[in-house]
């Protein structure tokens, strides 16, 4: 067998990430509304004596070439259920910003995974394939599904949304990545400093924006700004934002506040930190808008670059 499979998985942007209290096993429960975006990375997979990873592309030399690579864990697991050798090499050729909070490291694992099940003749059932994304984490099965999903306890348990309209982003890449945990930690730290507490008992459970919901179903440009972003640029660091996390991921990196300011500056209809940072999201008016936003952010000096997008995007496909 010397056939080799790709998959393209693409990027995700949270336009709501509802963040409940901490829960005694360190997680919380999310309303996650995920919207896939036409970022995308490209894992093939070709058979081997042992397990490989090679990496290509735009910060190629952040991302682990061992068994901590979700698509490694992948075809492990894969591999593990169908009593066979994980025995393949997976080249994953990167376009979406690694550690930026728009699950660059998930999508491999989901194309790793899709791209393994071809290879391997496994036939594993959509059931199958998400329940082993559900155990590499919480992002992983969004990518493999694509489009817009509601998710549910930590992110992995998905409904599907609808989306009436194409929208287009602008994603400014900072220098650097933000630890998810990390990101987790200084939220309920503020939690706790704002004196509401941090737990499941001080923290309302999460809930999906309503008006959020019907702007994305109804393709509403202006309904969907509004819910993102509250009252422009907030005061306080991080607030007034659709994202639980943004105030805590502009806590830890005060100069992403500058980075979305630059962002409304150029255009934007709304801006957001993506899940846990540090990349900020826009939404624009157009292609047109986009472009303009993105040269404004770039002349700015706050951003390392600035990628234009369109959403949603298809999930893991074969190619």
């Amino acid at each position: 067998m010397n056939r080799s499979v790709t998959v393209r998985v693409p990027a995700k942007v949270n336009v709501q990430l509802a963040v409940g209290g901490l829960r005694p096993d360190g997680f919380h429960d999310l309303a996650n509304v995920f919207l896939a975006v036409g970022l995308y990375d490209e894992v093939t997979a070709t058979p081997a004596e042992e397990l490989r990873i090679t990496v290509s592309g735009p910060d190629a030399g952040q991302v682990p070439l061992d068994r901590t690579n979700l698509a490694a864990r992948a075809a492990e697991l894969l591999a593990a259920r169908h009593g066979i050798a994980p025995d393949v090499h997976l080249h994953i050729a990167k376009d979406i910003p690694v550690a930026g909070g728009m699950a660059g490291g998930s999508a491999d694992g989901a194309g790793a995974l899709l791209a393994c099940d071809a290879l391997w003749g496994t036939g594993a059932s959509r059931a199958e394939l998400l329940d082993i994304c559900a155990e590499l984490g919480s992002d992983v099965p969004f990518s493999l599904v694509g489009g817009a999903a509601l998710g549910r306890g930590r992110g992995e348990l998905l409904t599907p949304l609808d989306v009436g309209a194409t929208f287009h982003w602008v994603f400014a890449v900072a220098d650097g990545g933000l630890s998810t945990p990390a990101v987790y930690r200084e939220c309920d730290r503020l939690r706790a400093v704002e004196g509401h507490g941090a737990g499941v008992d001080q923290v309302p459970a999460p809930e999906p924006s309503p008006a959020l919901l019907d702007a994305l179903a109804d393709g509403d440009l202006t309904t969907l700004a509004s819910a993102l972003t509250t009252g422009g640029m907030p005061t306080a660091p991080g607030g007034g934002s659709s994202n639980d996390l943004q105030a805590a991921a502009v806590s830890l990196r005060p100069s992403l506040a500058d980075t979305l300011a630059a962002g409304t500056k150029a255009g934007a209809l709304a801006s957001l930190v993506s899940g846990s940072g540090p990349t900020c999201a826009f939404l624009t008016r157009d292609e047109q808008a986009a472009r303009a936003v993105a040269e404004g952010l770039l002349a700015s000096g706050t951003c390392r670059t600035a990628r234009v997008a369109t959403s949603p995007a298809a999930g893991a496909t074969l190619l």
